[in-house]
């Protein structure tokens, strides 16, 4: 029970990562409030926990937007009093779908041409083709869900001057991904704010750190892997041949809430298979 009687936001913890987190943390002894920009969705994390859902709450908001984030924290206030650990978990893949099939397509036609030792001919074409909707919706929701939530949770943290915050970033912040500069971006950014606020906070006692998962069986990522070419292309990259389940990055967010990481802070850490490796 590495957690008990800790106070735990978790965005996005509707689904994949941010549920399994949610979960493990109330195994864990914590009171965890669970947001979703879908209340039905949150509501079924909590329900999944048995009966220490009971300690536990749903909240509905969308964290790209302050107000909501603001009413949230009012909420989380009114019924627990100060936070103890914030995860910034929210986040989305592709803003359309058309556009999410249409990186398939060129995926596909990609490795086909690589295979055949041709010339590549398929462009990304990412950036030149993306519109202000998409880059603005998916900056929105990573980068300024991540600081409007902090923003909120050190107000409440500085009353105890303790407290952990985990970030989550994403292998696309470390290395980038051709065909998602808008995702790669706000990944990145996250771990430049990561560090400077955890340089910011230490003397609060407050710990800033971030998750940089690689390829993780999640429903935001069920998509890619519904064609067999590009699942064993991205198989081909990770040296452990396997993607990833939630469960195993909650191991990490519990590690970086819990006092096991009492000395860490503006550290990131990459549940990747292998698919990358660096300082």
């Amino acid at each position: 029970m590495r957690l008990e009687g800790k106070v735990a936001l978790v965005t996005g913890g509707g689904s994949g990562i941010g549920r399994a987190i949610a979960t493990l943390f109330a195994e864990e002894g914590a009171s965890v409030v669970v947001n979703d920009v879908v209340l039905e969705a949150a509501q079924k994390t909590v329900e999944g926990m048995g009966p220490a859902g009971a300690r536990c709450l749903a909240v509905k908001a969308d964290v790209s937007s302050s107000a909501e984030v603001k009413a949230m924290f009012a909420q989380i206030a009114a019924r627990y009093g100060a936070l103890d650990i914030l995860v910034n978990n929210a986040g989305i893949g592709e803003t359309d779908s058309k556009h999410g099939e249409e990186i398939r397509r060129k995926a596909e036609a990609r490795i086909t041409e690589l295979m055949s030792g041709g010339k590549i001919a398929t462009h990304w074409d990412a950036t030149s083709e993306m519109s202000d909707a998409d880059w603005s919706r998916m900056i929105g929701v990573h980068l300024n869900g991540t600081f409007f939530c902090t923003r909120e949770a050190l107000k409440s943290m500085a009353t105890k001057n303790r407290g952990a915050i985990i970030n989550m970033s994403s292998v696309a912040g470390l290395g980038g991904l051709e065909y998602a500069p808008h995702y790669s971006a706000a990944k990145g950014a996250i771990l430049s704010f990561t560090r400077a606020v955890a340089k910011e906070v230490a003397s609060r006692n407050i710990r800033v750190n971030a998750i940089c998962p690689g390829w993780i069986d999640t429903p935001m990522t069920a998509g890619q892997g519904e064609s067999p070419l590009l699942l064993r292309a991205m198989l081909s990259r990770i040296p452990m041949g396997r993607t990833a389940h939630p469960r195993e990055v909650a191991t990490a967010a519990l590690f970086l809430a819990s006092d096991d990481s009492s000395y860490f802070t503006g550290q990131w850490l990459s549940p990747n298979g292998g698919l990358f490796i660096g300082g």
